[in-house]
C-alpha cells in the first residue's frame, strides 16, 4: 500500500469514520435505513471532497470534522454576546447599555437593585457632584436655541437628537420609525449624507439635512454641488437646519461607503448614483479647500435655505485645525450656527478596521479642544456646540454638557430603540431585525408605528434621567453644568474635578495671551487661509 493511500486511510479513521458513525446511528434510529444510506453517501462524498481539495488545510487533514470549527466560529459572536461577556464589559456597547435603552424604549423599569456593578476605584470612573440642596422643579423638557445673529430662522433643539444615519445604511422602515419618534418626541432627525428620502418626510419630524462630500440630493451630473437643487430641498418646511459633513468618527478622512449590495434602484435614484455599485463619497469636498472657503460655503448654504441655521460636523484630527476654523470665523465674521463634534468611538455601517480603531480623536478630547478653540477665540456666543459619539444615557448627556456641549446626538442608541440587537451585520445587508437591511422580508419585522413609539419613549426617559442628574446637582438647566461639577478618578487613591484633569480656556484667551495657554504652538500653526500648519509643529514644540 503506497504512502498516499495510507495517509488517506489515516485521515478517514481520524475524522470521517467516527463522525459518520455517530450521524448514521442517529439517522437510523430516527428515520430508518433508507435515509441512513442517503446520509451515508452524502457524508462520504463530503469527506472525499474535503480530503482532496487544496484550499483549506483544516478540512484537508480532518475531512468533515474540520467543518465543526467553522460552525463554532460563525456562532462565536452570538455565544460571546449572550453567554460569555459580563454586563458592563461588552463592546461596542455593553449588555447593560443595550438593556437600558431597550427598557426605556419599552416603558419598562430602568431602576437598579442592590447597588452599582461598576468598579468605582477604576481610573475611568467618574461621577457628578450632587448638592445638599437639590432643585425641586428643574426644566421638564430643556431646549437649546440654535441660530446666530446671521440666521433669520433660528431653531429650538432638544438636548438629545438622532445623529446622522443615511437611508441606505438604514432601511426604509427604520427611517420611518425614527422620524415618527422625532415627530412625537419633539427632537430632530439628521438625514446622514445619503440625501433626503421620502421616508424622512413621511411623518413630518424635524429634519437636519446633512451634506457630505458626495452632495447627494444636491449634485450635478459630475458630482459637484448644485445650488438650485440644494435650495429647492433646503427650503422645505420639514428641514429645520443644514449641516456640512467634514468627517465622521468611525472613518475620518475616508468618505462614506455604501456597499453595492445595498445600493438599490431606489437608493441610487435618491443619491443620483449608479445602482448596484459601491457608492463612495470622496475623501474631501470639491466646493471648498480652506477654512475661509468653507465658511463662505456655509454662508451660501444658509442664504440658499432661506436663512435657516447651518452647521459643521467633524471628528477632530490635527489639533491645529479647530484653531484654523476659529481664526477663519474671527477674520471673516461668518458664524456657523453650530458645530457637531463626532468622537473617534462613533459607529458606522461599514469602515476599514484601522480607521475605526486607530484614527480620530475620542469624543471627550475632541469636544474639549473644539470648545477651547471657540471660547479662546471669543466666538462661542455665536456658535452652538454639539457632541456625538456613543451617547445612550443621562450620564453621557451630562458629561458631554459639562465638557462644553450644548446638546448631544445619538445614532446607535436610537437604533437599539427601534429594535437593533447589535448583531453587527450592517455592512452585509443581512441585519436580522431589518434596521439596516434593504431586503423587504427582513424589514417586515420592523413596524414603524410600533418602533417609532419606542424611539420617542427612549428619548423622553433619557432626557428625564439627565434632568434627575441636573436637579441632584442643584441646577435648573443642563446648560448650567460645568467641568467642576464632574469628578474624574485619576488613580486608585485620587480624583479631581474635570477642570483639573483637562484644560478649559477662559473667554478670549487665545486673542489676549495665546502664549500663556497650552495651545500656543497650535494657535501659531493655525491659519484661516489653509488647513495646513503655518509652521513646523514638531520643530516648534521641540524648541
Amino acid at each position: 500500500m503506497n504512502d498516499r493511500l495510507k495517509s488517506l486511510l489515516d485521515i478517514a479513521k481520524r475524522a470521517v469514520v467516527p463522525i459518520a458513525a455517530a450521524v448514521l446511528g442517529v439517522v437510523a434510529l430516527a428515520y430508518g435505513w433508507t435515509w441512513l444510506v442517503v446520509v451515508l453517501a452524502l457524508v462520504v462524498l463530503l469527506g472525499l471532497y474535503d480530503a482532496f481539495q487544496s484550499r483549506w488545510t483544516i478540512t484537508r487533514n480532518y475531512p468533515v470534522a474540520g467543518r465543526i470549527r467553522w460552525l463554532f466560529y460563525d456562532l462565536r459572536p452570538y455565544l460571546h454576546s449572550y453567554i460569555v461577556e459580563d454586563d458592563i464589559g461588552g463592546k461596542p456597547f455593553s449588555l447593560a447599555a443595550r438593556r437600558l435603552v431597550h427598557a426605556r424604549a419599552e416603558g419598562l423599569t430602568d431602576t437598579q437593585p442592590f447597588g452599582t456593578e461598576r468598579n468605582t476605584d477604576e481610573d475611568t470612573y467618574h461621577w457628578v457632584g450632587h448638592s445638599i440642596a437639590p432643585t425641586k422643579d428643574p426644566v421638564k423638557s430643556p431646549r437649546v436655541g440654535v441660530g446666530s445673529d446671521q440666521c433669520s430662522k433660528p431653531y429650538s433643539a432638544s438636548v438629545l437628537n438622532i445623529s446622522a444615519m443615511s437611508f441606505g445604511a438604514l432601511s426604509a422602515n427604520a427611517v420611518r420609525a425614527l422620524n415618527l419618534g422625532a415627530k412625537k418626541g419633539g427632537y430632530y432627525h439628521d438625514t446622514g449624507e445619503g440625501g433626503l428620502s421620502p421616508y424622512h418626510l413621511e411623518h413630518g419630524g424635524d429634519i437636519v439635512w446633512e451634506l457630505g462630500s458626495g452632495y447627494f440630493g444636491a449634485r450635478d451630473k459630475n458630482g459637484n454641488f448644485d445650488p438650485a437643487m440644494f435650495a429647492e430641498t433646503a427650503q422645505r418646511d420639514e428641514v429645520k437646519m443644514t449641516e456640512i459633513k467634514l468627517s465622521q468618527g468611525a472613518k475620518p478622512g475616508h468618505g462614506g461607503l455604501l456597499p453595492a449590495a445595498k445600493v438599490t434602484e431606489e437608493i441610487a435614484k435618491i443619491r443620483q448614483v449608479p445602482a448596484h455599485e459601491d457608492c463612495l463619497s470622496p475623501r474631501g469636498h470639491s466646493a471648498f479647500s480652506t477654512p475661509i472657503e468653507m465658511l463662505e460655503f456655509a454662508a451660501q448654504m444658509r442664504e440658499l435655505s432661506g436663512g435657516k441655521p447651518v452647521g459643521l460636523k467633524l471628528c477632530i484630527g490635527h489639533p491645529h485645525e479647530p484653531f484654523a476654523i476659529a481664526k477663519a470665523i474671527v477674520e471673516t465674521g461668518i458664524h456657523p450656527d453650530f458645530i457637531v463634534v463626532d468622537g473617534g468611538e462613533g459607529g458606522t455601517g461599514a469602515a476599514p478596521v484601522e480607521l475605526s480603531d486607530w484614527v480620530g480623536m475620542p469624543l471627550s478630547e475632541g469636544l474639549i479642544l473644539m470648545r477651547n478653540a471657540l471660547v479662546g477665540a471669543g466666538v462661542k456666543p455665536h456658535v452652538r456646540l454639539a457632541a456625538s459619539g456613543k451617547v445612550y444615557s443621562g450620564m453621557g448627556l451630562a458629561r458631554n454638557t459639562a465638557q462644553g456641549a450644548d446638546w448631544c446626538n445619538a445614532a446607535r442608541a436610537f437604533m437599539f430603540s427601534v429594535g437593533c440587537i447589535q448583531a453587527q451585520r450592517c455592512h452585509l445587508g443581512t441585519c436580522p431585525t431589518g434596521v439596516t437591511a434593504q431586503d423587504p422580508a427582513r424589514q417586515r419585522g420592523l413596524v414603524p408605528e410600533v418602533q417609532g413609539e419606542r424611539s420617542a419613549r427612549f428619548h423622553e426617559k433619557t432626557v428625564d434621567a439627565l434632568m434627575e442628574i441636573v436637579a441632584s446637582a442643584g441646577l435648573d438647566h443642563p446648560s448650567e453644568l460645568q467641568p467642576h461639577h464632574m469628578m474624574h478618578r485619576v488613580g486608585p487613591e485620587k480624583a479631581l474635578p474635570m477642570d483639573q484633569v483637562h484644560h478649559f480656556l477662559p473667554d478670549g484667551a487665545l486673542l489676549d495671551a495665546p502664549d500663556d495657554t497650552i495651545y500656543a504652538d497650535f494657535w501659531r500653526a493655525a491659519q484661516a487661509e489653509s488647513f495646513r500648519p503655518a509652521i513646523d509643529l514638531a520643530r516648534a514644540r521641540a524648541s
